[in-house]
């Protein structure tokens, strides 16, 4: 970051013997979004009280004084400067402040790790509904005047009048007129006398149009916890009454009862009259896990990205007051206000969702270990497949492992057969997502009336669309990638932005009218299952069916009830789900990401296949997986169907070891973007040589390289990769770069700190 500047394009204003008044004034300290660095502009004496840190206002900007919204992130009492005139803060926008000190710190530190501004990091912890006052209106509040309940002998009051004076002293807010006169058992007029004769004064403030109300769930009783889920619990609640910000990675097989212990140690952590955040990775889990604590806890609220704005609001204020106890969200709930904030707890801490894609590309993981640190609060990491890298820093003594090796009641976890689809190609029906041995074994789980579940990672009916005669693919006019055809609206979409044409007839190039669409996508599963089984109920899963409010609820309760015996999708169908009448879950085909140009590609299909795996055999009667599958004999497939995974990570950890990949080292994503492929690929050398010119020997640089998708929403991509022992020289290089170089218009790159993604 740059250092400290006295003032935002400030000109000076007179020769310093011109300047009147020498004396110490109040200051605020003032981020922007748009901007790196730290600006001071002076509080006028009719803003003082009404300016403090973490509160929005809005100062002048540039020689044309253009008002703008900053970011207060301190106060001081500093000198004017000799050389200039500080200038004045406009306003003040917020009622309260928006961020405490602790989360303040936080986005300090969010600013410094993921390389932006640290208005950008602020931003990403205060979401638009708040900032934008949604779901509120202006609203006049009366409240006695100070010392007016020492004066009424002095006033002539009739005895309404006094009554009213009496309820609205003895309220501990304040009330508007019609609630005045509802208390108080009158009619507005003695309230405008009272406020004429100055016994009552007005405020205009903005008000909530629909508060948070807390949703009652019938409660559960709780089940006695077996000996491993104890130690787990007893691990957690001792960190939290030392006020230890203790890591601890519970990673206990699917169905081990995780989430019994997760709400045992946030009952232990109330008792300490402290508060909870449960992160989950899907918008798909938070109904679940959102019943899941409304059962146990009486004050929970949920924040995720299918609320409105004005719902998050509502939300976000009930937190920072400190009225709710335990919050449920995905990814961004990690910054949910809560003022004794006690313990965090990511459920399926390995899930991708978790790493937020645009600026500030922050993981939640990350921010969670940080938050915990900066409050003394204990952090929780759950899965049955943890990342790479908590593993590895387990092993290491940075966290403590605390295994839950066994399912609840000792339930055995399910046989998982491989088909080896190169011997079973020739026998499937033509154009057939399902295998013959997958087949029979749906027909027998479905004639013992228990329910299926089949995983497809990808969407669409068919993900080709190709011209055999002039071999003439069908692509976005934008992105350097295939349209999927969709049968329902007959359309051919681009996945990453969206375009879309109507499904060609024939070729587009030559005109021959036998183009084929190829490849398998839920759609086309779906149609399938519906041909084949015709008296099973099915429903499809996927971000094309789940995008209407109350969608993901509606579809689980339908298969929760039995009403849906079959239920296909894509990931968001594979994780966290307890539905204990599955008895059997088929894979279409686990190589969908074993091939991606990424070095985590393994680590994803190995976490896959065995979070679906886990979804069958949770209740009484046991499970069965079928796994089909090109690649019967890779390492991520062998071991995921032998449910081994300290064997995988054995496998995999030496041969990132090799290259000095995560978690051997740290890593930064350089991206760059522009319109004119060129021109881009020029400014991508001259980047690079750039940071060379900034890293030692040590630091590892591959690239520039066209991205595997080079084309995408209209523009050229490149990338690069720096590889470091540790992140901060490769930080600094990257900030310093971007201070140095000259960016040709039409060009546009950002710095991915720790990258999931390497499309």
């Amino acid at each position: 970051m740059t250092e400290r500047q006295p003032s935002l394009f400030g000109e000076p204003e007179g020769a310093p013997w011109e300047v009147d008044d020498r004396h110490e004034r109040l200051v605020a300290t003032v981020v922007f979004p748009e901007w790196e660095g730290e600006f001071d502009y002076e509080v006028p004496d009719r803003l003082r009280g009404q300016i403090e840190s973490g509160r929005r206002i809005r100062v002048p900007l540039g020689k044309s004084n253009r008002p703008v919204v900053g970011y207060c992130v301190g106060l001081d009492v500093k000198p004017p400067p000799s050389a200039f005139r500080r200038k004045e803060v406009l306003a003040a926008l917020d009622e309260g402040t928006l961020l405490a000190p602790a989360m303040l710190r936080l986005t300090r530190w969010l600013a410094d790790y993921y390389v932006c501004t640290w208005g950008q990091a602020i931003e990403s912890a205060v979401p638009a509904g708040v900032r934008l006052a949604k779901g509120t209106r202006e609203t006049v509040l009366l409240a006695v005047r100070g010392g007016a309940m020492s004066e009424p002998g002095e006033v002539r009051l009739s005895p309404v009048q006094r009554t009213v004076l009496r309820v609205l002293c003895e309220s501990n807010e304040s009330m508007t007129a019609a609630q005045l006169a509802a208390a108080a058992g009158c009619s507005l007029g003695p309230i405008q006398q009272l406020r004429k004769k100055g016994l009552i004064e007005a405020t205009t403030r903005r008000v909530l149009t629909r508060p948070a109300e807390p949703r009652v769930v019938e409660g559960q009783d709780p089940f006695t916890l077996n000996h491993e889920q104890r130690g787990a619990l007893e691990a957690i609640v001792g960190a939290v009454h030392r006020g230890a910000s203790t890591t601890f990675l519970m990673h206990g097989v699917t169905g081990s009862g995780k989430t019994e212990v997760y709400i045992r140690a946030i009952d232990e952590v109330l008792q300490f009259g402290r508060q909870a955040i449960v992160l989950v990775p899907e918008i798909s889990l938070t109904p679940q896990a959102e019943h899941r604590f409304r059962s146990r806890f009486p004050r929970v609220a949920v924040l995720h990205s299918h609320m409105s704005d004005a719902e998050r609001h509502a939300h976000w204020l009930a937190i920072a007051r400190g009225s709710i106890q335990v919050v449920v969200g995905a990814r961004s709930a990690v910054f949910a206000p809560l003022p004794r904030l006690g313990l965090i707890v990511i459920d399926e801490e390995h899930d991708a969702s978790f790493k937020q894609d645009s600026t500030p590309r922050y993981h939640a993981r990350r921010v969670a270990l940080e938050r915990c640190r900066l409050e003394r609060a204990a952090l929780v990491l759950g899965s049955a497949t943890p990342s790479l890298e908590s593993y590895h820093a387990a092993m290491e003594g940075r966290y403590v492992r605390m295994p839950l090796d066994h399912r609840v009641h000792r339930r055995p976890l399910p046989r998982v057969d491989i088909v080896d689809l190169r011997i079973e190609h020739d026998r499937r029906t033509p154009q057939g997502c399902i295998s013959r041995p997958l087949y029979q074994a749906m027909s027998q789980a479905l004639r013992a009336d228990g329910q299926v579940i089949l995983l497809l990672n990808r969407r669409g009916f068919s993900t080709s669309i190709q011209c055999p005669a002039c071999g003439h693919v069908v692509k976005c006019a934008h992105c350097d990638i295939g349209l999927t055809h969709h049968r329902a609206d007959e359309t051919a979409v681009c996945h990453y932005c969206d375009y879309r044409i109507l499904a060609p007839p024939r070729c587009p190039k030559c005109g021959f009218d036998g183009i084929r669409y190829r490849g398998l996508g839920t759609q086309r599963l779906e149609a399938e299952v519906r041909s084949r089984f015709r008296d099973a109920p099915c429903l499809r899963m996927d971000s094309d069916t789940m995008r209407k409010p109350g969608a993901h609820e509606k579809a689980l309760e339908q298969f929760r009830s039995g009403d849906v015996r079959i239920l296909l999708g894509t990931q968001m169908i594979a994780k966290g789900l307890d539905f204990p009448d599955v008895t059997l879950v088929g894979v279409i085909n686990a190589d969908t990401a074993l091939h991606f140009p990424n070095f985590r590609a393994s680590e994803r299909t190995f976490q896959l296949v065995t979070q679906v795996a886990g979804r069958t055999g949770r209740g009484a009667r046991a499970g069965r997986v079928l796994v089909q599958t090109y690649s019967p004999d890779h390492p991520a497939i062998v071991t995921a169907a032998q449910h081994d995974y300290v064997r995988f990570a054995n496998l995999e950890l030496p041969a990132r070891a090799r290259f000095h990949y995560p978690p051997h080292g740290e890593m930064v994503r350089v991206v760059l973007r522009g319109e004119d492929a060129s021109i881009t690929d020029a400014f991508a050398r001259d980047l690079t040589g750039e940071l060379r010119s900034r890293v030692d020997s040590e630091t590892r640089i591959v690239g520039p390289a066209p991205t595997p998708i080079a084309k995408l929403h209209g523009r050229y991509r490149f990338h690069l990769l720096l590889i470091a022992a540790n992140h901060e020289p490769i930080r600094a290089a990257v900030r310093d770069a971007a201070r140095s170089v000259r960016v040709p218009d039409g060009v546009q790159w950002i710095a991915d700190v720790d990258p999931l993604d390497m499309l």
